[in-house]
């Protein structure tokens, strides 16, 4: 008979005590994106991810919201108000304009992603905030007139819209934005519509292609770059980024490192942006914007490259002719230096922001 409390004999393990070993990384820096263990659970590795933090870099697969302060500052939130977050991403402009809006607010979240929108939503939850304050849905914000009708809101005292692409999104390599791991070449926010930027540079014609280039990115390059993608098939972020700088190398022997890639990053931008219909959507959105603020309502819109901030400069420019917004933003707002060391992805961010007429 066993002794009470003595360990069961190596021949037969107790299968209640059998200890699960966590899956390892290689190396003491992984380099593979699901290899980043510590990183990918930030609930469990806190003090690992503060050193990554505290290092000035952003966690893998994790998201850090850019100027929350100065967009808090202008949406002025109040309790009981009602906002819309047009692009939930991660949820951090989100949960800190929901602290500000209780008690009895309510923030509606919009996000085209199928993959991360569930994971922000249960963060969310998780952090208290329930069906009765927070409302999640899959929409690209061109739609919001359509969810704010369907929530029978008639208009909300604040909009947030940051157009920038996620981390989580940016990091994962199966999404195929990143080149720095190769990856599919998709790129697409919503992976089960529309086709992926492989299938478009297949598909269009090399004049096509090329003025993708220029009106999306403004690449100075965007005919040797067509030339380039256009010779075989390209189905990877890293045959896309090799070609490419391979290409521009031979072309331009005194071309600085620096240069290639920039190019390299415009061209992932431009057919980023081609995939998904980024413009029409924007512009569809800033035309309905008004209809969906109440007279006083707020709104700001953070963006990451020139065509956007044109088109949201001439939209609320117009409103302002039009006596539609009250007061826009002369300038625009960019990110402390203190932010952009912490987070560098913050450098190229512009804030814009209106606020609608009384009428």
């Amino acid at each position: 008979m066993d002794k009470i409390g003595a360990h069961p004999s190596p021949a037969e393990p107790d299968p209640e005590r059998q200890h699960q070993r966590r899956p390892r990384y290689s190396g003491k820096n992984p380099r593979k994106f699901y290899e980043k263990y510590k990183e990918l659970n930030p609930e469990r590795y806190a003090a690992d991810v503060q050193k990554v933090l505290d290092a000035g870099k952003t966690p893998a697969g994790t998201h850090r919201s850019i100027m929350v302060d100065e967009a808090l500052r202008l949406l002025s939130p109040n309790a009981g108000e009602v906002a819309v977050d047009a692009t939930l991403g991660g949820g951090g402009h989100a949960r800190a304009i929901l602290e500000r809006i209780q008690p009895g607010g309510r923030l509606i979240g919009l996000d085209v992603d199928p993959l991360e929108l569930p994971r922000t939503e249960a963060r969310l939850r998780a952090a208290g905030f329930g069906p009765d304050v927070f409302v999640a849905r899959r929409s690209n914000f061109a739609g919001l007139p359509q969810v704010l009708d369907q929530e029978g809101v008639a208009g909300a005292h604040m909009i947030l819209a940051d157009l920038g692409v996620s981390s989580m999104q940016l990091d994962n390599p199966d999404r195929g934005f990143t080149y720095k791991e190769s990856g599919p070449l998709d790129m697409r926010m919503n992976p089960s519509r529309g086709e992926p930027a492989s299938q478009l540079v297949a598909r269009l014609s090399e004049e096509k292609l090329a003025r993708i280039l220029e009106e999306n990115a403004d690449e100075p390059h965007a005919r040797l770059i067509t030339v380039l993608l256009k010779t075989a098939p390209v189905t990877t972020t890293g045959e896309l980024s090799q070609r490419v700088r391979a290409g521009i190398a031979a072309a331009h022997p005194g071309i600085t490192r620096e240069d290639v890639e920039a190019s390299i990053r415009r061209t992932c931008q431009a057919l980023r942006i081609e995939v998904n219909d980024e413009f029409s959507a924007l512009d569809m959105f800033l035309r309905n914007l008004p209809s969906c603020l109440v007279p006083g309502g707020r709104v700001v819109m953070l963006t990451f490259h020139s065509g956007e901030d044109r088109r949201v400069k001439k939209a609320f420019e117009a409103g302002r002719r039009e006596g539609i917004y009250a007061a826009i933003s002369e300038e625009v707002v960019r990110a402390s230096a203190e932010e952009v060391r912490a987070n560098p992805r913050a450098s190229s961010a512009k804030l814009r922001w209106a606020v609608r007429g009384v009428r």
